[in-house]
Order: structure tokens, then sequence, then C-alpha cells
């Protein structure tokens, strides 16, 4: 089978199954939700109608790319997922067998993955900027302060969150290829994403130093392309040791590249159970 067949093989395999689209369900409504409740937290402030709040000085300027990078500051954990399931899902039900078969080239089955990883990564990046960007600018819109949706750095924002989202994809698929057991690899991508990597990049802000270790996490990595965090916004993180864009983009290419990799030549070339 040729690159070409395995590609669309893959294609009809994600495309023709409900679970990319209850997840992309679940995160439009997870960062629109969240996208609106950090314009009316942040947009309150800066605009001065939400009195009695304490926290971080915002200026009106700054809110709107703030509150529209939330679609990958806190939605990337769906392309992760999706990437994962599309690997682990194969082995749980033992689809890869006649699609060895069919493809004794096993190197072929991972890129046409990649491909269709990335196309779908790139599809949740629009459901989560489309989401982020109309909750936020609704809520912003009614503090009075400007959406910034006429703004070129809004759109180059969205560009550079598109990135993110597809990058995300395929560090899981290289998480799925490292980790066969699909319930193991979806623990292990919730815990790190919602408990390890927050608590460890929130000691990257009030520990010295520590910031210069946190900045090549691989969340630190995608809100560096991004070009906005939350966690900046805080004072957590260390944002202020924020790599360049153009090198969160390679740090997390280098993590996608590196599961790859390692799940290439040692799970990947196992026999199937």
């Amino acid at each position: 089978m040729t690159l070409l067949a395995a590609t669309r093989s893959e294609y009809t395999k994600q495309f023709t199954t409900a679970g990319w689209w209850v997840l992309g369900i679940v995160l439009v409504v997870y960062v629109g939700f969240t996208a609106g409740l950090l314009a009316f937290v942040f947009g309150g402030v800066a605009s001065g109608e939400l009195t009695g709040a304490t926290g971080p000085a915002l200026s009106a300027e700054g809110v709107p790319a703030l509150v529209y990078s939330s679609a990958s500051a806190v939605g990337y954990v769906f392309p992760l997922l999706i990437g994962t399931l599309m690997v682990t899902t194969e082995f749980r039900h033992k689809t890869l067998t006649p699609t060895f078969l069919s493809t004794p080239r096993r190197g072929v089955v991972l890129v046409g993955k990649f491909a269709v990883g990335i196309l779908v990564g790139v599809l949740y990046g629009i459901l989560g900027s489309l989401a982020a960007v109309a909750a936020g600018a609704g809520v912003l819109s009614v503090f009075g302060i400007d959406t910034a949706l006429g703004s070129g750095d809004t759109w180059v924002l969205v560009g550079r969150m598109l990135l993110a989202f597809a990058l995300w994809a395929v560090v899981g698929i290289g998480v799925g290829t490292v980790v066969r057991n699909q319930v193991a690899a979806i623990v292990i991508v919730l815990a790190v994403t919602l408990f390890i990597e927050p608590i460890i990049r929130t000691l990257g802000g009030v520990v010295e130093g520590f910031g210069d270790v946190v900045r090549w996490f691989p969340s630190a990595a995608s809100d560096a392309l991004v070009g906005q965090t939350i966690f900046g916004a805080m004072g957590t993180g260390g944002s202020g040791d924020a790599l360049e864009w153009w090198a969160g983009g390679l740090v997390l290419l280098a993590y996608a590249v590196v599961l790859l990799v390692i799940g290439l030549f040692t799970t990947w070339r196992r026999d199937i159970d």
C-alpha cells in the first residue's frame, strides 16, 4: 500500500467514528466557557467595572489576545488526546493487524497517521479559536473593550494557535506509539496536562532559577509559540524567561519527533497481540 493509500485509510478510520466530533464538541464548550470567564474577569478589572478585585493589573489593550489565547492554553489537551487515541484505539481493538498485513512497511502507516493527525489538529484549532474569539469578544464588548478583531496581530495569534494544535496532535500520536495501553495513555495525558505541568509551572514562577527549566516543558513551549500565556498574566510559570515563538514551536516539534522515533523503534516494531 502506498503512502497516499495509507493516509486515505487513516482518514477513513478517523472520520467515520464518533470520537473526533464528540471531543470537538467538548472542546468548543470548554474553551468557550473558559474564554468567556477570562473575558469577564480580566475585562471587568481592566475596564474598572469589576470593583474590589485583586490581582495583576492589565491594560485593556492586552486583554483580547490573552483571552483568545485560552484556546490553546487550556484546549491543547484535546488534540493531544485525539492523537493518542488514533494509535491506542487500534491496539485496543486489534485493527492494526489487518493494517500491517496490507501495509507491511509500518513506517508508512505511522506517516499516514502523522498526516491525518495534523489535519485533525488544525480542525480542532479552528474550532477552539472560533469558540474563544466568539465567547471572549462577546463578553469584552459588554465592558466596552476593543475586541481587536480588526488587528493583524490577533490573526497572527490565531495562526500560531492552529500550528500549536497541529503539533500537539502529532505529540499525541507519539505518546500513543510509546504507550500502547489506551487506559494508561489517557491517564498519563490527563495527569500531565491537568496536574503535573500546571503545578510545576506554578513553582517555576516562585522558585528562583526554576523558570529556566520550566520554559522547556511542552505546555510552556506551546505558550511561547502562541505568544500569550495565562501563566504569564497570573505572574507564574516563569514567563519572563519564555522562549521566542519560533523556538517554542521547535521545542514542541522536538517532543513529537523524539516520541515518534522511540515508538517507531520499540513498540511499533513488536508483534501485535
